[in-house]
């Protein structure tokens, strides 16, 4: 049904769909392992079925012609070899990154494409859309042009576009995420080294929800940068008296034995949730493993709790919207998931119980903030595709 909707587009849009294929790359969530991809610490993302679609097709030329559905407005055109950033909040600049990636690893694209795009990720819900296209802009380059890279490759160079060309400061989980999910799994990824494992997620009986806030993250971004800078200061500090080369290196033992050399109660705040998390993230992969699915709930309370309390990054409205799925029956755990201040929270929930929880936890929630939640009853799914 999707595929033909896009070719009818393409269609639409260029004239015909001769020569055109049709790519898939899914969306994000991260389970548990929150605000430590950057301080070497293990996290626990899957991909979800919903993501981005693109069609491509080769041109003669050297233009790369783009057409969003999402944006319904007119073809962009891209010149290859001319990246660069002309408007920062122009979505066009994930594209070109993305190009300009594979350019810096000598990789030219001989000729143009014509490209439509459609996503059916919704907006706003820290759910990795820019990781998506990013992945999805690599894999279509690597199948028309024959690149030799791999799916790592594509991650690490969708990373390399978000943060080098366009500015923005991210950790590898989410392009990572995107690029290696693999169905009814999550990703137990090492950040530090990116070794990785496929943990099987058997929901039987539970199901996946996520709610979207509808809270804009205001100050996600700088906020983000200050969490990143208070750690790397406290990494400093701790490193003049213990032999590591990032937060996660430290157990919940060591850290109790050298909190001293940490100067700042908010820095100790911040370090106390990277080890817990850490932490925690490797007690849910067990607990995933063994199908002790109400384990691995009260793990996900925990983090919730400690982004809360100890690295401060949730904000009223996604605390509001977590502890209200808190209160609700059949629900094993909550938590908020993605940078904070606004987005998402990721709950699981018994399948008897779900219509009962997206209105009531959504009842309470405008009750308390005046906002309204969109709740989404995601499936776990694969990496990139041709469709």
């Amino acid at each position: 049904m999707m595929k033909e909707k896009l070719l009818e587009k393409f269609q639409d849009v260029y004239g015909d769909i001769n020569g055109t294929k049709v790519y898939f790359a899914p969306g994000r969530v991260n389970l548990i392992g929150e605000h430590i991809d950057y301080s070497g610490g293990l996290v626990l993302p899957c991909a979800l079925t919903l993501g981005t679609y693109g069609v491509a097709r080769r041109r003669a030329d050297k233009k790369i012609k783009v057409y969003s559905m999402n944006m319904e407005d007119e073809i962009q055109e891209i010149a290859i070899g001319d990246y660069q950033v002309v408007n920062e909040s122009d979505w066009t600049n994930y594209i070109k990154g993305v190009l300009w990636a594979f350019e810096k690893k000598e990789m030219v694209l001989p000729f143009g494409m014509d490209l439509l795009l459609f996503g059916d990720l919704p907006s706003g819900a820290g759910l990795s859309s820019s990781a998506s296209l990013e992945v999805l802009i690599g894999f279509i380059v690597r199948d028309l042009y024959g690149f030799d890279v791999t799916n790592v490759d594509l991650a690490l160079m969708g990373q390399q576009a978000e943060h080098e060309f366009c500015g923005v400061n991210c950790g590898i989980m989410d392009q990572f995420a995107v690029a290696m999910g693999k169905k009814d799994h999550a990703i137990l990824l090492n950040t530090k080294t990116l070794g990785y494992e496929y943990i099987p997620i058997t929901l039987s009986g539970v199901k996946l929800i996520i709610a979207n806030s509808n809270k804009k993250h205001k100050l996600g971004e700088s906020k983000y940068n200050e969490r990143r800078e208070e750690c790397e200061t406290a990494l400093e500090e701790i490193s003049q008296a213990i032999g590591i080369h990032a937060l996660c290196d430290l157990d919940e033992k060591t850290w109790n034995l050298y909190q001293a050399t940490v100067k700042d109660d908010d820095r100790k705040r911040r370090v106390k949730h990277a080890v817990t998390e850490n932490a925690r993230t490797k007690q849910a992969a067990a607990a995933l493993k063994n199908g002790e699915l109400k384990i691995f709930g009260e793990l996900m309370k925990a983090s919730h709790q400690s982004l809360s309390e100890d690295y401060e990054v949730t904000g009223d409205e996604m605390d509001a919207l977590t502890e209200a799925a808190w209160q609700q029956d059949g629900v094993l755990g909550s938590r908020m998931t993605g940078g904070g201040f606004g987005g998402s929270t990721i709950s699981l929930v018994k399948e008897d119980f779900v219509d009962e929880f997206i209105q009531e936890t959504g009842r309470i929630y405008t009750e308390k903030t005046g906002l309204s939640a969109d709740f989404y009853v995601v499936e776990i799914g694969d990496g990139p595709v041709v469709q």
